[in-house]
């Protein structure tokens, strides 16, 4: 009786080509991702990956992607203080983990305007859509102004964390900074005060 090997296509393909990505990324950065290391922890050939992914900053684009594109719950105390402390206690407890570091690693790494600018686009909108759920709890509430239903309102708090990240080059912001975030920027920002 002869063996037939099963051949992985389309989502699981992918999916395996991925995972292989996120984890050449978390062990060797992104200066260390190679079509032929992923290829092989993905079980695959290059021109398999190559036919979804130009080069290896698509594909380290697409990874990271793949990463944060897991769905978590949002955070509903019932007050807006908390919700948003949360959030931030939950964004800097990410950018300090290994996956984290893929995103500093990409933006560090790839100098391709374009592709860049995706990553960008990916880390700055900084989950706009929650953020403006979070809010408009709160808006409802009455605990926050109608008019600061906007996503750059909205995502103040995420961006200044960001820029602690950016700024300090610490691999973790201490709580203290993020309490000072929320009261003395967010709140007042959003309440108008």
């Amino acid at each position: 009786m002869e063996m037939s090997e099963t051949r992985r296509r389309g989502a699981a393909l992918e999916g395996a080509i991925l995972d292989a990505a996120v984890a050449e990324l978390t062990e060797s950065g992104y200066a260390g991702l190679t079509m032929d290391r992923v290829a092989k922890r993905a079980g695959t050939n290059k021109n398999a990956i190559y036919r979804r992914w130009p080069n290896r900053a698509a594909l380290g684009i697409a990874a990271y992607k793949h990463v944060v594109g897991r769905e978590t719950a949002l955070p509903d105390t019932g007050e807006l203080r908390a919700d948003v402390l949360e959030l931030l206690r939950r964004a800097n407890r990410y950018w300090a983990s290994p996956h984290g570091a893929i995103l500093r690693e990409l933006m560090g790494g790839i100098g391709v305007p374009d592709l860049l600018a995706q990553i960008r686009d990916e880390a700055g909108d900084a989950g706009s859509a929650m953020w403006l759920t979070v809010l408009g709890r709160a808006v409802a509430r009455g605990e926050a102004r109608p008019e600061a239903l906007h996503p750059r309102v909205a995502t103040v708090a995420v961006a200044l964390l960001r820029n602690e990240f950016l700024t300090s080059g610490r691999p973790n912001v201490p709580d203290r900074v993020l309490v000072e975030i929320v009261d003395e920027v967010y709140l007042p920002l959003v309440r108008g005060r």
